[in-house]
């Protein structure tokens, strides 16, 4: 079960202030517990403590970072249970669903723990004409100084990770502020960094107000800025952000092509659209939103496609068999049910779906959807995908295209130019070919273009934008 009351950590130690943030359980509505808010005051500190730390952390050697790392995993295996409860309880994920992000968590420290002592650099070769003969180049990395992380609501363990993990390999000291409705798996994984040698002030994790967070955009001491969330929060940050380096993982409307040639295989692509589509109540940003169906394969398709999803079991997310729980608010469902009606007043149908109770929305299909409805243009965050038919290749392409948004992409085919035709054409950060655009492991470079964002998270690749640099030239 959950604790009652949950501190925030200032400087690696748990400091319970106060009990201000209600976390409600998604489910019920109830409040399950009550966490420590941060005020203005406790982020300066933080900040102060995190530069503070710096000459510490340069003497913290890798293979200390590594085991920093290496003590989380052994901790997090020990506490999945706990920690898959919390994200079901605070997220209204089903127990399933939580359990696979503990495990993904998991990973991603791991990982990183190897990934720590990897950091290397290159040599140069400096004689490319008689001017620079009898010099040597070489560069190393170093860390860019202190960071400012802001999480989302929908991963609160596992996109945690994905920037703290990576800071504590690369050596940079940080302060995160996690979702304010999700803050949970953040202070237990701060919980278990407290039991850590890390030196005082390497990290902070303080829940407040967005209205009060101001200092994690503008606050100069921070070197760089990683923000996972909206495109339009995203965004304004980065205009707020002056200097600083600015990392986004944005939202999308994430499209999937079914080709031609995937008839024998239709029960398989529609196993793997429903997940894409309705996994965690397609809450998700690579979560499947747009299927472009080839017209020989779209009556079929659709056939299964509905009756599968009708088979998908709604409910308490502590069940087992509960394969849709609640979106993360009423008013979010309301949104997303509110977008759904317009869609079916512009000409579209629903297939199956389309209601709500409270914060539960019906897993729903639509087609015929009008171009340029919101629910096809925005992102949807929510258990809705729309099925439309193509005739060609090249226009499905056009399709996935004809977006503001370039996160993931999948294509279901065996057809290996018609592969590498998408991965040439698409204008997103990842094609994934005979799968849904929901796939995801936690090594490899993962973010989007246009108004996806900025820079990739992955391991290796979110060291690389923790850190900088540093050349050295030695003349013989």
């Amino acid at each position: 079960m959950l604790k009652k009351r949950y501190p925030y950590y200032l400087a690696n130690r748990a400091v319970a202030a106060n009990h201000d943030l209600d976390v409600v359980d998604k489910y019920t509505g109830k409040v399950a517990c009550r966490v420590a808010m941060a005020d203005s005051s406790a982020i300066r500190q933080a900040i102060a403590a995190a530069v503070k730390s710096q000459a510490a952390l340069a003497n913290f050697a890798p293979d200390q970072r590594a085991a920093v790392l290496e003590h989380c995993v052994t901790r997090f295996i020990a506490r999945q249970e706990e920690l898959a409860l919390a994200l079901c309880i605070e997220a209204g994920k089903p127990i399933k669903d939580a359990r696979g992000e503990v495990t993904r968590l998991i990973d991603t420290f791991r990982i990183a723990a190897g990934e720590a002592v990897r950091i290397g650099g290159e040599v140069i070769e400096m004689a490319i004409s008689p001017r620079t003969r009898g010099y040597r180049g070489f560069v190393k990395r170093v860390p860019i100084g202190p960071c400012s992380f802001i999480s989302p609501f929908n991963f609160p363990l596992n996109l945690v990770a994905h920037k703290v993990a990576p800071a504590i390999a690369a050596g940079v000291p940080w302060v995160l502020k996690p979702a304010s409705r999700t803050p949970i798996g953040a202070l237990i994984i701060g919980e278990v960094l407290a039991e850590t040698d890390l030196p005082i002030g390497s990290f902070s994790i303080l829940p407040c107000h967005r209205d009060g967070a101001d200092l994690f955009t503008t606050d100069e001491r921070f070197k760089l800025l990683s923000f996972t969330g909206s495109a339009a929060v995203g965004w304004d940050l980065k205009a707020r952000a002056g200097k600083k380096k600015v990392v986004l993982e944005l939202g999308g409307n994430a499209a999937c092509i079914v080709d031609a040639d995937q008839r024998r295989d239709l029960d398989h692509v529609v196993e793997r659209l429903v997940f894409g589509a309705f996994y965690q109540s397609g809450q998700s940003c690579i979560s499947v939103q747009r299927v472009l169906v080839h017209a020989s394969l779209y009556a079929e398709l659709r056939k299964r496609l509905v009756k599968a999803v009708k088979a998908l079991k709604a409910g308490d997310p502590k069940k087992e068999t509960t394969f849709i729980g609640p979106m993360i608010d009423v008013d979010a469902a309301k949104k997303l049910e509110g977008w759904i009606d317009d869609a079916v007043a512009g000409g579209a149908k629903i297939l199956c779906g389309g209601e709500r109770r409270g914060a539960m929305l019906q897993a729903t299909v639509l087609e015929d959807v009008p171009k340029g409805a919101t629910i096809e243009a925005e992102e949807a965050f929510g258990p809705v995908v729309l099925i439309k038919p193509f005739g060609n290749f090249e226009q499905a392409l056009r399709a996935v295209n004809a977006s503001r948004y370039g996160l993931q992409a999948g294509v279901f085919s065996h057809d290996i130019r018609h592969a590498m035709r998408a991965w040439d054409v698409l204008e997103v950060g990842g094609v994934i070919v005979n799968d849904v655009p929901s796939w995801r492991v936690d090594h490899m470079p993962y973010g989007g273009v246009k108004d996806s964002g900025l820079g990739r998270e992955g391991i290796r690749y979110a060291i690389e934008d923790m850190t900088e640099r540093r050349l050295m030239v030695i003349r013989d």
